[in-house]
């Protein structure tokens, strides 16, 4: 092997290792009104909105793969993370199927820390939340890698299903045990149902670059209570970018009913969510995409005013978007 080869081949192995992102951005979902929604994340979540805007036009059309649209969205920060609600005003999309069941492979969800988890499910009672587990659940001690960890899972105004998670001393990030801190903390990470992990991690390791941070395998009464699904055993995979949220996988070994996700989905239809990964070149990232034959949402690496971006699906149909790192 020649030099010059040898110096191509070095810096193609670098280029694969240090991946297509460098972390999550926000984590987005559809809403049916904006308005509502923004209410029920700043006023029962303690979120804080910190900017809105407004748009439409073919950039637009080619990224979300909708046409004729007319979008409202509004950022919300809660900790040092993000989520952003979108409104469709025109065309409105299609709401959720009809007995939503969390080991469905379109069920998404963002963990939202908390630091008294009887406090923070007395307050969501209070707000008249839809409940999606019967309770909060403590995972079993037995379980090394989760013991101790509780968990509820409930529903925004549109249904979209949502956690609140608490750690015990020995688990979670360090961050999420300073002393003094809010009721409502921050994200930890947004959970996918997935049906195979390793295809899975070929995608969210191997070509987005993200790190595995944990693993466990969950099952017995608390989990099959916690997820509202009988017989519930689940192997769980927790992978971390440099900044912002993680990724949880969510395998069903048992039960392994839950349904594929729609092949009509698009991205003003109520169950759609996209995570927002940032990287420093969303056109390497969009031919990369292309040559492992993704599925393009967008028409490929589309200009926006705030820089590129590029919108595909992950193995089992989750929205992912790559954008330019903000300067």
């Amino acid at each position: 092997m020649t030099r010059r080869v040898l110096v191509t081949f070095l810096l193609a192995a670098a280029s694969v290792r240090a991946g297509l992102v460098t972390g999550i951005d926000a984590i987005g979902l559809t809403v049916s009104d904006l308005d509502r929604s923004v209410d029920f994340y700043t006023r029962v979540l303690h979120f804080e909105k910190v900017a809105e805007t407004e748009v439409d036009g073919e950039a637009y059309e080619h990224l979300e793969g909708v046409f004729g649209l007319r979008m409202r969205t509004a950022r919300l920060r809660l900790g040092d993370e993000f989520v952003e609600l979108t409104e469709f005003l025109a065309p409105k999309g299609r709401p959720a199927p009809p007995e939503f069941r969390s080991n469905d492979r379109w069920f998404q969800h963002v963990a939202l820390i908390v630091t008294d988890m009887d406090k923070a499910y007395a307050w969501l009672r209070q707000n008249h939340v839809q409940h999606a587990s019967p309770g909060p659940q403590t995972l079993p001690a037995w379980n090394r890698n989760a013991g101790g960890i509780r968990a509820f899972y409930f529903r925004d105004p549109d249904g979209h299903a949502l956690e609140i998670l608490s750690f015990p001393p020995d688990k979670g990030l360090a961050k999420w045990h300073r002393p003094g801190g809010d009721l409502f903390l921050g994200i930890d990470h947004t959970a996918i149902v997935i049906s195979e992990t390793e295809a899975s991690l070929r995608f969210y390791r191997d070509q987005l670059g993200m790190r595995v941070a944990g693993e466990s395998e969950n099952y017995g009464p608390e989990q099959e209570r916690l997820n509202s699904v009988f017989g519930a055993r689940l192997r769980i995979t927790a992978l971390r970018g440099a900044s912002g949220p993680g990724v949880e996988f969510l395998e069903y070994l048992t039960p392994r009913d839950g349904r594929p996700f729609p092949p009509e989905e698009k991205a003003n239809d109520l169950i759609h969510w996209q995570t927002k990964f940032v990287g420093a070149s969303v056109e390497e990232a969009a031919l990369s995409l292309r040559r492992n034959r993704m599925t393009f949402i967008s028409s490929g690496a589309v200009e926006l005013p705030g820089g590129k971006a590029v919108l595909v699906r992950d193995p089992d149909g989750h929205a992912v978007e790559i954008k330019e790192e903000r300067k």
